[in-house]
């Protein structure tokens, strides 16, 4: 595992782009932080730059340093989740622009898979996890659904879990500092 993490980091240092497992799905990733990278993504899967990705942080520590004011309940609903869970939170910060919605909202999930958490401590830094698909697309199951387009678009695959099948993708729930929460998607 190691290896495939300094692979992974040293792509993602050159502004380029990973395709990994996470706790959901295959995930397409870059640096949440390089807008050149983010753009990267959005060209590839044919996405229109209005509809926002989400990014994955390693620990609340993360989090908070990327996120203005976390709600305490959005704690709660981390702890509490039974499957992996993205939460939309209001007023994001150092975070690439390109990366944050027309709304200034961000969706950050903080990820429960090994793997993930090892590559984004180690790195440092959020990374963007959007499925492997191009838009509209049927979201891939497993690592062998994922198109050609993709696999050849990115800048690295990593060779972990290929065999395996994935699970769903997250949870989504809206929560505005003003106490407003909103399930998006279940």
């Amino acid at each position: 595992m190691t290896k495939e993490i300094n692979k992974a980091i040293s792509v993602l240092k050159d502004g380029g782009l990973i395709l990994y497992p996470t706790d959901t799905v295959w995930g397409i990733g870059c640096d949440a932080t390089n807008a050149e990278a983010v753009q990267k993504i959005y060209k590839l899967k044919q996405r229109e730059d209005s509809k926002a990705l989400i990014c994955l942080v390693a620990n609340d520590f993360m989090l908070e340093k990327h996120i203005e004011m976390v709600p305490e309940v959005a704690y709660d609903l981390i702890d509490l989740a039974t499957k992996p869970i993205t939460i939309i939170y209001d007023q994001p910060k150092g975070i690439a622009k390109n990366l944050v919605a027309d709304d200034n909202t961000l969706g950050i999930r903080v990820a429960t898979d090994q793997f993930c958490q090892y590559l984004i401590n180690k790195y440092k830094k959020p990374l963007v996890s959007t499925s492997a698909n191009i838009s509209g697309q049927p979201t891939p199951k497993n690592f062998t659904e994922i198109s050609n387009a993709i696999i050849k678009g990115v800048d690295y695959v990593v060779n972990l879990e290929q065999n395996n099948t994935t699970s769903t993708p997250s949870t989504i729930i809206k929560l505005g500092n003003d106490g407003t929460v909103k399930v998006i998607r279940e």
